[in-house]
């Protein structure tokens, strides 16, 4: 003898019929569990790639910022002190080594690239055109508005130059040079 059915809610109804259907196959549930992974876990994952980026950042500010006022000011007037754009160059371009193997290692650590030198002219292309942006910052400072203290060359092209370029970077950085799949994508 059957029973008759009871009236049932609209969220027991959702859970008697994940219940009823037949479970997927394990091919395709691993393409859900990829695709549909929780917003939580994605902000998390967001979150940790920046404050990464911005700590490799934060390490790459203090040696662009140390090795300029070094070349510049060191001593008052320094070596470079008539000469601050080719200075810019020489900082930008020791804070950039220290910064690809921080960024390579640690922020798209779990990228993995099939091309590393693909890569490696990648991140020298989009680290010339950061460092027009940060030039450009310094020189307008320097050769528009007329201001050379150091202060003035440490906020137009170290600070502002500097929040310009990363910006620039990570965008790039994440979007064409570490574009290889996460350990994660290549498991499944």
């Amino acid at each position: 003898m059957s029973t008759p059915e009871q009236p049932v809610s609209a969220p027991e109804r959702s859970t008697r019929s994940a219940q009823d259907e037949p479970a997927q196959s394990a091919p395709e549930s691993a393409v859900t569990a990829a695709a549909g992974e929780p917003l939580t876990a994605k902000v998390v994952g967001a979150l940790r790639k920046g404050a990464a980026f911005l700590v490799v950042g934060a390490i790459g500010f203090l040696v662009d910022a140390g090795t300029y006022n070094a070349l510049v000011f060191w001593g008052g007037e320094g070596v470079l002190y008539h000469a601050p754009l080719p200075a810019k160059i020489i900082a930008i371009a020791v804070a950039t080594v220290v910064t690809y193997f921080g960024n390579k290692w640690w922020t798209f650590g779990h990228q993995q690239t099939g091309n590393p030198a693909r890569e490696y002219l990648l991140y020298a292309v989009f680290n010339v055109v950061a460092i027009g942006l940060q030039l450009g910052c310094l020189g307008f400072s320097r050769y528009v508005l007329d201001l050379s203290s150091p202060l003035s060359d440490n906020i137009s092209g170290t600070l502002v130059g500097q929040i310009v370029a990363v910006v620039f970077r990570y965008w790039a950085y994440d979007k064409f040079v570490f574009t290889g799949e996460s350990a994660n994508d290549q498991q499944q």
